[in-house]
């Protein structure tokens, strides 16, 4: 059975390729192929899942071989797949999550013209995702990796009548590129290293490796991370790419492309537990994005990109968690998914709201929606809870996990975390005011309404799975599910009882909510946003993202167009300029040198009596003296 599971990844890619080539007469009809393929493929993982479960604890990783990829000198890749304890939960989640919204995909881009194209793209998505989770080598992921970007270049800039959208979509791409260029040097050393790139190999074989070696390729996969997940400093690009379409950053900012990087952590678990130093700039990455995210996400007026601000955060727990080693990564991997949940929900419940407010993006010129949109509020309000962490929602159980393996590691890295949980409440909070809460600033030829069920359904299902996804935890099953993969999970002593850190988390949870409504309720919010001028510091810097973007202009723009220029005068007057003036210099010699030649005969005779004369006259000048 395990060796179809190349089916999951062949029924989407099939389906988005016959959407691309199909005719016209497919629009009625495309998108409804594409959305039964993503479903056919969960069907078919949960199928494996379950067979896999069924399984002893010892058999539950199978790798399964296509075809022979690459066979040349000692360099062979296999295409190969690998379906355990880690890939199994990501399939589960890429195309349970996926299928949920391309049913709300149909709503939500009933009148697009290009609906179908659009299904191809998410279909080719969700085969790039599952190809680089399942992939059982890194060569293979990296196939995955640049599918996945591709993918996501071609649904940010769906849109491309709107310059701001076709400037996104390269921005992701060419920041991507960036840490690209890290996971292809970390793939050449690990063929160097070991005379292989195959995953379990190498996680086998690293412990016998160099420090520095080990240190190098942590350091190169985190670079990919960085790229993939929009850590810093390699964020940039994530809030911009919310010019895509709403269900594009539910799948690819919530269950999916930003996850990538967290997945290729874990999964190299063995190089990063060889490094100490990789893990720590694992740890320090995850806890500087983390409060980056939540800053960014108090100061944004746009829901989507207060949304996104909230994704950086959110992952940078999981990359903190990775960090931390054995003693972390099951934690990762379970904040991941309860994340995938409660953040597609929002993502798509903000998609409700524009669809309900005209494609308005700007919480000013909302309030006062939760009468007029009560599915959107009660899901949206699950998906709320879950993120801040409030019991029992799902992101209670796995941000505490989080925090408490933090603290364990590292009092400050802990207090870190605790912070954020504080921020994450107080901007969250004040997106919940804003959009639902506070009185109505919307404009007068503006008619708020409920989405069609085809929307809201999807919505539902995704809020009971945020309010019940914590029962991953129970009895510590995901720990002992993901064991096999990721070694025996590390306990440290806190100093006093996991109940008190708790419930100091909870209240911190609580201190942030009061903070935010206090400042939100204690005088009416305005329908425009203030000018910079009048804000504070703190907001204004949120507001601009902490300057990534005038950082990244001055610190690589600005010089490599400087630089380029610099290199195309070179070429111009300096090697071009050497090698025409050399060309030129020869042909003015050669207009000198056919200046004698006439092609007159008596010219050339009297020339060659002349120089005879000469040569007499010399001669007899010799023999006188």
């Amino acid at each position: 059975m395990f060796d179809l599971q190349w089916l999951l990844i062949a029924i989407p890619l099939a389906s988005g390729a016959l959407l691309l080539v199909w005719g016209k007469e497919a629009d009625r009809f495309g998108h409804l192929i594409g959305t039964v393929a993503s479903a056919a493929s969960f069907v078919w993982g949960a199928v494996l899942f379950a067979k896999l479960m069924g399984s002893d604890a010892e058999d539950r990783s199978h790798t399964s071989r296509l075809f022979t990829w690459i066979d040349t000198g000692t360099f062979h890749v296999d295409m190969s797949f690998t379906f355990d304890q880690l890939s199994g939960l990501f399939v589960l989640l890429i195309t349970g999550v996926g299928t949920l919204i391309h049913v709300y995909s149909i709503g939500y881009m009933e009148h697009d013209d290009r609906r179908r194209r659009f299904f191809a793209y998410l279909n080719i998505f969700v085969a790039a995702m599952l190809t680089l989770v399942l992939a059982a080598d890194y060569l293979v992921l990296f196939l995955g990796w640049e599918g996945v970007g591709l993918a996501s270049y071609l649904l940010i800039g769906f849109w491309q009548h709107k310059p701001s959208a076709a400037a996104a979509a390269k921005k992701a791409f060419v920041v991507n590129r960036v840490g690209d260029v890290g996971m292809a040097l970390a793939i050449m050393l690990m063929f160097a290293q070991f005379g292989t790139t195959a995953i379990g190999t190498v996680n086998a074989t690293v412990p016998g490796a160099t420090q520095g070696a080990a240190t190098a390729l942590g350091l190169l996969l985190l670079l990919g991370a960085c790229g993939k997940s929009a850590q810093v400093p390699l964020q940039s690009w994530l809030l911009d790419a919310m010019e895509g379409p709403t269900p594009v950053s539910a799948l690819i900012h919530a269950a999916t492309m930003v996850t990538a990087g967290v997945y290729l952590v874990v999964r190299s678990h063995g190089i990063f537990d060889a490094s100490e130093a990789a893990r720590n700039a694992v740890i320090v990455v995850g806890l500087v994005t983390l409060l980056v995210g939540a800053w960014i996400g108090c100061a944004k007026d746009d829901i989507k990109k207060a949304l996104a601000g909230s994704t950086m955060s959110q992952i940078g727990y999981m990359m903190l968690a990775a960090g931390l080693g054995p003693a972390g990564y099951a934690f990762a991997i379970f904040h991941l998914i309860t994340h995938g949940f409660f953040k597609a929900n929002m993502f798509l419940g903000a998609g409700s709201v524009m669809h309900g407010m005209e494609d308005d993006v700007n919480m000013r010129h909302y309030g006062g929606l939760r009468k007029l949109m009560p599915v959107t509020f009660a899901t949206f309000a699950i998906g709320y809870l879950a993120i801040i962490g409030v019991p029992p929602f799902a992101g209670f159980w796995s941000k505490d996990h989080i925090i408490e393996a933090a603290f364990g590691q590292n009092f400050w890295v802990g207090l870190g975390t605790l912070v954020g949980a504080g921020v994450t409440a107080f901007y969250m909070t004040r997106l919940m005011i804003m959009t639902f809460v506070s009185a109505k600033r919307w404009h007068p030829d503006v008619h708020p309404h409920e989405s069609p069920k085809v929307m809201t359904i999807p919505l539902i299902a995704l809020a009971a799975l945020s309010a019940v996804g914590g029962l991953l935890a129970l009895g510590d099953w995901i720990q002992e599910w993901l064991e096999p993969v990721t070694g025996a999970a590390e306990h440290h002593e806190l100093g006093i009882p996991v109940i008190l850190l708790t419930l100091i988390i909870v209240v911190i949870v609580a201190l942030g909510i009061i903070a935010a409504v206090v400042f939100y309720r204690r005088e009416p919010i305005a329908a425009e946003t203030p000018a910079d001028s009048s804000v504070s510091l703190f907001a204004r810097a949120g507001r601009h993202e902490l300057y990534g973007n005038e950082i990244n202009d001055a610190v690589v723009v600005r010089p490599t167009r400087h630089l380029t220029r610099f290199l195309v005068w070179l070429d111009g007057m300096g090697i071009d300029g050497f090698v025409t003036g050399l060309a030129d210099r020869l042909g003015d010699t050669s207009q000198f040198l056919r200046k004698p030649q006439t092609g007159f005969v008596r010219s050339y005779a009297l020339t060659m009596f002349g120089g005879v004369a000469i040569l007499v006259l010399a001669l007899l000048a010799v023999t006188l003296a």
